[in-house]
């Protein structure tokens, strides 16, 4: 985005090499941010870094499975040790599975939805937003969806694990507050190459498709979302859910 400047500061972005996340790397590099880059793959999250760095900016590349509680630790400390502090954490990685009825979602599926979409940014806030605290400031963007209001049973244990990161949001801005500000964007449909996998994906070259009331979104309209809340313009916010979908707020929602 046009005018602002994160000139000296950190970000770590975790699901940061697609999506949602590749778009808001991209723009917090822009400006003049460093990143950590964090996925699972060490290839992708390699890659995205080489693309970023070009930008003029610090990048730092680390692959890690966020449903892994014993992998996140260290990864922190690597990217401390790296870049030396961080000022805005981005809770972004995710993963929700389609399953062909609710009775056949195994334990291991199960297990694995509610690791990466709430276990890991639970440990990952809490290792970080402690941090934060300690140096004076930071702020941390979740990044939940509407799905936490609509529970859709063709992603239940996603849903829920969004739920409980709704929840996350609010209780570690008490935590960590007044320094650490935390907060949350709740996302509706966006046209990413995961949403390719769903069974009605949505379609931006469609002028007839519609979702929430409205099109579908593109992976750049986060952006100012997540800039408002990594920035001082959101200096009076925490604990605050910002539903980011194009829709009304009686308008049916059913995304994920």
């Amino acid at each position: 985005m046009k005018n602002v400047d994160m000139k000296g500061k950190v970000v770590l972005v975790t699901g940061a090499t697609r999506g949602l996340g590749r778009s808001m790397v991209q723009a917090f590099a822009e400006a003049g941010a460093d990143i950590a880059i964090v996925s699972r793959k060490q290839a992708a999250c390699d890659e995205t870094a080489a693309e970023i760095a070009a930008l003029g900016v610090k990048t730092f590349a680390y692959a890690c499975h966020m449903g892994r509680w014993d992998d996140i630790e260290p990864m922190v400390e690597a990217v401390y040790q790296a870049l030396g502090k961080v000022d805005v954490l981005v809770n972004n990685a995710g993963m929700s599975p389609l399953y062909p009825s609710l009775s056949e979602v195994s334990e291991d599926m199960f297990d694995k939805v509610v690791g990466v979409n709430f276990k890991g940014p639970f440990r990952l806030t809490a290792l970080v937003g402690e941090r934060m605290q300690q140096a004076g400031s930071g702020s941390v963007i979740n990044i939940s969806s509407t799905a936490s209001y609509d529970m859709p049973p063709t992603a239940l244990p996603y849903a829920c694990a969004k739920v409980g990161l709704n929840g996350l949001t609010q209780g570690f801005a008490a935590a960590y507050g007044p320094q650490v500000r935390v907060n949350c964007i709740v996302v509706g449909a966006f046209a990413t190459d995961v949403a390719e996998h769903w069974p009605d994906p949505p379609n931006p070259d469609n002028p007839g498709f519609t979702h929430g009331g409205m099109r579908v979104g593109l992976p750049e309209e986060i952006v100012g979302a997540a800039m408002y809340f990594a920035t001082d313009a959101s200096s009076y916010t925490s604990g605050a859910l910002l539903r980011v979908d194009g829709a009304p707020k009686s308008a049916k929602r059913s995304s994920q």
